[in-house]
Order: C-alpha cells, then structure tokens, then sequence
C-alpha cells in the first residue's frame, strides 16, 4: 500500500501499480497509440512531446518532464520539459544530487511517488531548488515515476499538475503504464544524443586546448629567444618586466594543463581516494592561501579567515581537498571585485565539516546556477565572460567532494555576491552510501 504517513508526499509499492485491468477502453487505446509512437519514434523529443498530448487526454499534466541518471548514479539531469504555460523557471539541464532528497527513495526503491502539496513540501524542504521553482511556476502536484531497464533504474518520467492533490493511485498506474511503454526505447534514443553531445564537447575541449596552450607557449618561446639573443643587453627593469611577462604566462599554462591533467584522471579512473586523519586548515587550507595571496594582492582584495577554533580533525584526502580550496579560492579571487572582500569560514557541527568561500563581486542570477558543477559550462553573464575560465574547475571540485560523501551548493545576489560552499563527514565512516 502507498506510504501516507506524509499527508504532502505518498510513496507506492510495485503491487500497488503493476495491474492495468482496471482501464477504460479509452486509456487503453491510448495507451497502445503511445507503443506505436515509441516503436516508431525517431528522437527522444518526437517520443516525449506525442506522449505529453496523449497524457493530457487522461491525466491532469500541465508540464511533462523527464530525467536521467548520470555520474556514476550519483545525480539527476532534466532533460526534457514540455509545459502548458510559460515562463518555465525550472529548465532543461537541471541537476540534482540523488544522495539526501526526495528522489532518493523512488531511485533507490523503483516505486514511485506523489507530492500532493507542492508549497508544502518546498517550505519543509528549503533546500530543493526544483520545489521552490516549481512553486514559482505554479505547480501544486508532481506524480514522479523511475524508468527501468532490466531491473536497473535510469531515469524518472514526472508529471506535473497545476491543481493540489490532481494524482491518486488511478493516476499512478497510467503513468507507471507510460513508463514501461518508454523504458528501454526511450534510454536508447537518450544515450545516442548523449553520446552525439559528448564527441561534441570533448571535440570542443580538444580545440580550446589546442589554442590555448599554442598561444602562451609561443610567446614564452618568442621572448626567451628575445631575451637569451641579448638584445636587451645586461638585466635592467625593461629585461624584468619581459621576464614577469613569461613566468606569468608560465603559470597559465600550468593551471590549465593542471586542471585538464585532473579531469583526465577522473575521467579515466586514476584518481584513488587515500584518506587519513588531517588537520584540514593545516594540510590542505593553509597550502591553498599560499597560492591565491600573490593574486589577490595584485588585485588589492582583503581576504578574511574566520576558523572554528575547535575545528576536529577530518578524514578526507588532503591532496584532493587542495584542489578543492584552491578551486574555490582562486574562482573567488579571480572573479571577485578589485579591492574586494573575500571570506573563508569553517565550522564542524552534527558529524560534518561545513566550508563557505564568499566573496564580493558580480555574482551571478538564478537562472545560470544550473550551469555550475557541470562539465566544460560556464556561466554566460557578460561581467564573467570577460573574464578567462574553462568550466573544469567547479566540475573536478564536484567530483573530489562526492568521493568524500559530501555535497557543495552556491549562492548569490547578482551583482553585489557568491557564495561557494561545500560540506564532507568528518569521518569517512559518515558517508550516506547509495
């Protein structure tokens, strides 16, 4: 029976559903117009948007949405949305972690489950970015349902009603009927646009690297050449500034090859997690101060420390955490205001290590938080495109604090602040498994 000791949110059993006998001749026939469709289908959208028409005959659906597993099972990405009205804040690309929400349960379980108060469920759960744009949108009811392959969870099938309370258990077993039709038709239609998109960004990686790395070499070569030919003749201020010139660019290219280095290594399986007992600020903080001081001098920016003195050790990789705070802190400085503030704070509290990075600066609007954590994207704002980035560094910084069972989030006032902040058990044992 369905789960109802949450008068917002029902979960169901496998038995509760699986019967379709109880349907009118009409759903039937409905119901075998969408395995033509799917039979036949030529693209996920085609599949998806004739379902979104066939859905609204029998079930209250003011938006039909669909979304995948990915990264290791460890994060859901909407990828399709077809609504009845507009604006729509919650867009394709939207990413959630699976680990500690709502979604873990139906993922984990295959059972699917109703929100019948959607302003309910985003008031007790202010976290969730997608139930707070969903209210935005006017949405009161979401009926979620897990599509399976041979017995293996790959992605959910949400309908979304603009009415409280729209879905009951009659409701649930036509959606769950719609899922089995898609199933294994739909993930391969998915996977090869998916795959489509991946030869297209790793294309695009191949050549950004390419031009940026010819770029700073070939000056590096042309002014030492310059420099070994005498033409400058003995070391006077002119021959020091060519000199700071090339260690400049030497250092871009360190951190570029060094970032791609790092998302090589993940994504070939050669980073190995080697955790032990650090003394955090000490082992991976401190290093990382060092390394953005000289940047965030040039740039004339204060940078504040506010650490919980009785901070405990933590077990985590400290080689890995470097990353981490040297990502954050250098992001902070780069795209922070000039004479700026920036402030670090770490505290410990319930079992977890709570890290902030803010900093004055630009920030960012709602609608471009879905673009970070997210390989090779960065944010398309005109006051952060100007300044040089390549969407690696937030992406490996994702990836380092999920080995660690921890979870990061930002926040902004566009214009005025971000904020980067990111939390890992204190003990390794801690870890949510999923």
């Amino acid at each position: 029976m369905a789960d109802t000791t949450h008068e917002a949110l029902s979960f169901f059993e496998i038995h509760d559903i699986r019967d379709e006998v109880d349907f009118s001749p009409e759903e039937r026939k409905i119901l075998g117009r969408i395995n033509d469709r799917v039979a036949g289908g030529k693209s996920l959208t085609e599949i998806l948007d004739y379902i979104f028409i066939e859905a609204n005959l029998i079930i209250p659906c003011d938006r039909l949405d669909m979304a995948f597993v990915e990264d290791d099972d460890r994060r859901m990405v909407l990828r399709y949305v077809k609504a009845r009205y507009k604006p729509v804040y919650l867009g394709v690309g939207f990413a959630s972690d699976i680990a500690g929400g709502s979604i873990q349960k139906v993922f984990r379980s295959g059972y699917p489950s109703i929100i019948h108060d959607m302003e309910f469920h985003a008031r007790n759960n202010p976290q969730s970015d997608s139930a707070r744009l969903l209210v935005r949108e006017k949405i009161r009811s979401s009926m979620v349902c897990p599509l399976v392959v041979e017995n293996r969870p790959v992605g959910m099938l949400m309908c979304r009603s603009r009415r409280p309370g729209a879905y009951g258990e009659h409701e649930v077993r036509l959606q769950t009927a719609f899922a089995r039709r898609l199933g294994q038709a739909v993930e391969k239609a998915y996977r090869i646009e998916q795959l489509s998109s991946a030869m297209q960004s790793y294309m695009e990686m191949l050549s950004f690297v390419s031009h940026e790395v010819k770029n700073p070499v070939s000056s590096i070569i042309m002014l030492g050449k310059t420099l070994a030919s005498g033409y400058f003749g003995t070391m006077e201020e002119r021959q020091r500034e060519i000199v700071e010139r090339m260690v400049k660019r030497a250092e871009y290219l360190l951190n570029l090859t060094g970032e791609y280095l790092n998302l090589a290594h993940f994504e070939t399986g050669k980073f190995h997690l080697r955790p032990r007992e650090t003394d955090f600020f000490k082992d991976a903080v401190s290093h990382s101060l060092e390394i953005i001081a000289t940047m965030a001098e040039e740039r004339g920016m204060r940078v504040e420390t506010i650490i919980d003195p009785a901070l405990p050790t933590v077990t985590c990789d400290p080689e890995l955490m470097k990353i981490v705070m040297t990502n954050l802190l250098s992001n902070a400085v780069k795209y922070g205001n000039r004479g700026g503030l920036l402030r670090l704070t770490i505290s410990a509290g319930d079992h977890r290590m709570l890290v902030s990075v803010w900093n004055e600066g630009p920030g960012f609007p709602e609608s471009e938080k879905i673009r970070l954590f997210r390989r090779f994207s960065k944010l398309q704002t005109p006051e952060l495109m100007e300044r040089r980035g390549h969407g690696v560094g937030l992406y490996v910084t994702w990836k380092i604090l999920q080995l660690h069972g921890g979870r990061i989030w930002a926040d902004s006032r566009h214009g005025e602040w971000a904020e980067f902040a990111f939390e890992i058990p204190l003990r390794m044992d801690q870890c949510l498994l999923f």
